[in-house]
């Protein structure tokens, strides 16, 4: 099994697309981030969990799941790094890989003592393009294999059809 924890915020500060968001949507920014990464979880098959930072927030630790992404917020007063160290230390075993998504030089070292991997914000950007590159390609030869009608129709018909042929009146 392989587990692919991600510090959230590194990568909202890291990524592009989701830098321009942070400022003004930060909530828009993490829910981007966790679809990005349901995209990476479900084409890999890789158990994805992405930590964010909620250091010097009242409250207790927050655990949901979205789009099969596991998603924690940490408690008051402890780091997403001190959780992404104690997740670590939880799931790494003989049978199970994990590698960290984090641009923190200093946490980097730190997990790769604990025998994760890391990934750096960069890396993960590259594969989660690679891979939305792959599934679009996929989209777009499984449509050019769709069989034709041998009856000439027209758009509209065609939707109908297709829209009864998936259940919908």
């Amino acid at each position: 099994m392989i587990v692919l924890v991600v510090d959230g915020y590194n990568m909202i500060g890291d990524w592009p697309e989701l830098r321009e968001l942070k400022d003004y949507q930060l909530e828009e920014a993490r829910n981007r981030l966790v679809e990005m990464m349901a995209e990476y979880q479900a084409y890999t098959g890789y158990r994805v969990i992405v930590v964010f930072d909620a250091y010097g927030v009242k409250g207790t630790e927050k655990k949901r799941k979205e789009h099969r992404v596991e998603v924690i917020f940490t408690k008051e007063n402890e780091t997403a790094d001190e959780r992404i160290e104690k997740l670590v230390n939880e799931v790494k075993n003989v049978m199970t890989k994990v590698y960290v998504a984090t641009s923190d030089y200093t946490e980097q070292w730190t997990i790769f003592s604990k025998g994760a991997l890391r990934k750096s914000a960069r890396e993960l950007l590259l594969e989660v393009r690679e891979i939305h590159s792959e599934i679009k390609n996929d989209v777009e030869e499984h449509q050019t294999l769709q069989p034709k009608s041998k009856i000439p129709l027209s758009k509209d018909v065609l939707e109908a059809f297709e829209k009864w042929r998936r259940g919908g009146k």
